[in-house]
Protein backbone atom coordinates (compact mmCIF):
# COMPACT_ATOMS: atom_id res chain seq x y z
CA UNK A 1 0.00 0.00 0.00
CA UNK A 2 2.86 2.33 0.63
CA UNK A 3 4.72 1.68 -2.30
CA UNK A 4 1.43 2.64 -4.70
CA UNK A 5 1.19 5.80 -2.91
CA UNK A 6 4.49 6.76 -3.21
CA UNK A 7 4.34 5.87 -6.87
CA UNK A 8 0.87 8.14 -6.95
CA UNK A 9 2.23 10.65 -5.78
CA UNK A 10 5.43 10.62 -7.57
CA UNK A 11 3.83 10.54 -10.77
CA UNK A 12 1.37 13.00 -9.60
CA UNK A 13 4.49 15.58 -8.92
CA UNK A 14 5.39 14.81 -12.63
CA UNK A 15 2.83 15.39 -14.60
CA UNK A 16 1.40 18.47 -12.85
CA UNK A 17 4.59 20.84 -13.98
CA UNK A 18 4.85 19.25 -17.44
CA UNK A 19 1.15 20.09 -18.09
CA UNK A 20 1.69 23.33 -17.05
CA UNK A 21 4.68 23.44 -19.31
CA UNK A 22 2.77 22.45 -21.87
CA UNK A 23 0.04 25.19 -21.23
CA UNK A 24 1.90 27.74 -20.85
CA UNK A 25 4.14 26.92 -24.31
CA UNK A 26 0.57 26.69 -26.19
CA UNK A 27 -0.53 30.53 -25.01
CA UNK A 28 2.40 31.60 -26.52
CA UNK A 29 2.24 29.94 -29.67
CA UNK A 30 -1.48 31.58 -29.77
CA UNK A 31 -0.04 34.86 -29.17
CA UNK A 32 3.11 34.14 -31.87
CA UNK A 33 0.07 33.55 -34.48
CA UNK A 34 -2.26 36.32 -33.24
CA UNK A 35 0.82 38.31 -34.07
CA UNK A 36 1.13 36.88 -37.20
CA UNK A 37 -2.35 37.45 -38.40
CA UNK A 38 -1.89 40.84 -37.61
CA UNK A 39 1.34 41.29 -39.58
CA UNK A 40 -0.68 39.93 -42.56
CA UNK A 41 -3.47 42.47 -42.87
CA UNK A 42 -1.26 45.15 -42.18
CA UNK A 43 -1.25 47.90 -45.25
CA UNK A 44 1.38 49.61 -46.79
CA UNK A 45 0.95 53.63 -46.58
CA UNK A 46 2.00 56.77 -46.77
CA UNK A 47 1.98 59.65 -44.33
CA UNK A 48 1.19 62.50 -46.18
CA UNK A 49 -0.26 65.36 -43.05
CA UNK A 50 -0.07 65.18 -39.11
CA UNK A 51 -2.31 67.19 -37.25
CA UNK A 52 -1.41 66.32 -33.73
CA UNK A 53 -3.98 68.68 -32.45
CA UNK A 54 -6.64 66.92 -33.72
CA UNK A 55 -5.11 63.33 -33.49
CA UNK A 56 -5.20 62.59 -37.16
CA UNK A 57 -2.83 61.46 -39.81
CA UNK A 58 -3.46 61.94 -43.88
CA UNK A 59 -2.60 58.38 -45.04
CA UNK A 60 -2.30 57.23 -48.69
CA UNK A 61 -2.29 53.64 -48.94
CA UNK A 62 -2.98 50.27 -50.59
CA UNK A 63 -6.46 48.51 -49.83
CA UNK A 64 -7.53 48.27 -46.50
CA UNK A 65 -9.56 44.52 -47.20
CA UNK A 66 -11.13 44.77 -43.76
CA UNK A 67 -12.70 47.23 -44.25
CA UNK A 68 -13.69 47.25 -48.11
CA UNK A 69 -11.75 49.99 -49.21
CA UNK A 70 -9.63 50.53 -52.58
CA UNK A 71 -6.23 52.33 -52.01
CA UNK A 72 -6.35 56.06 -51.58
CA UNK A 73 -5.89 58.92 -49.61
CA UNK A 74 -7.42 59.76 -46.50
CA UNK A 75 -7.73 61.11 -43.02
CA UNK A 76 -7.11 58.54 -39.86
CA UNK A 77 -7.74 58.93 -36.54
CA UNK A 78 -4.76 57.34 -34.08
CA UNK A 79 -5.48 54.70 -31.41
CA UNK A 80 -2.70 56.67 -29.22
CA UNK A 81 -1.92 60.13 -29.67
CA UNK A 82 1.75 59.43 -29.08
CA UNK A 83 2.59 57.20 -31.84
CA UNK A 84 2.66 60.76 -34.17
CA UNK A 85 5.37 61.80 -32.58
CA UNK A 86 7.34 58.42 -34.04
CA UNK A 87 6.39 60.03 -37.97
CA UNK A 88 6.93 62.40 -39.94
CA UNK A 89 5.50 63.45 -43.31
CA UNK A 90 6.93 61.40 -46.36
CA UNK A 91 7.66 58.26 -43.72
CA UNK A 92 6.24 54.66 -45.11
CA UNK A 93 4.60 52.85 -42.78
CA UNK A 94 2.48 49.45 -42.63
CA UNK A 95 -0.63 49.65 -40.47
CA UNK A 96 -3.96 48.47 -39.26
CA UNK A 97 -7.23 50.38 -39.46
CA UNK A 98 -10.50 49.47 -38.02
CA UNK A 99 -13.79 51.32 -37.27
CA UNK A 100 -13.84 52.47 -33.97
CA UNK A 101 -16.90 54.16 -32.80
CA UNK A 102 -17.62 55.06 -36.10
CA UNK A 103 -14.15 56.56 -36.93
CA UNK A 104 -11.55 54.73 -39.13
CA UNK A 105 -8.76 54.63 -36.81
CA UNK A 106 -5.15 53.07 -37.18
CA UNK A 107 -5.23 50.51 -34.60
CA UNK A 108 -1.38 49.47 -35.14
CA UNK A 109 1.35 50.45 -36.82
CA UNK A 110 4.52 50.14 -37.39
CA UNK A 111 7.81 51.84 -39.59
CA UNK A 112 7.93 49.96 -43.57
CA UNK A 113 11.43 48.33 -44.23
Amino acid sequence: MKHTLITTLLVVSVAVPVASIAASDHGSHQMAQAQASVDSQMVEGQVKKIDKSAGKLTLSHGPLLNLGMPAMTMVFRVKDATWLEQMKEGDKIRFLAEKVNGAFTVVEFKAAQ
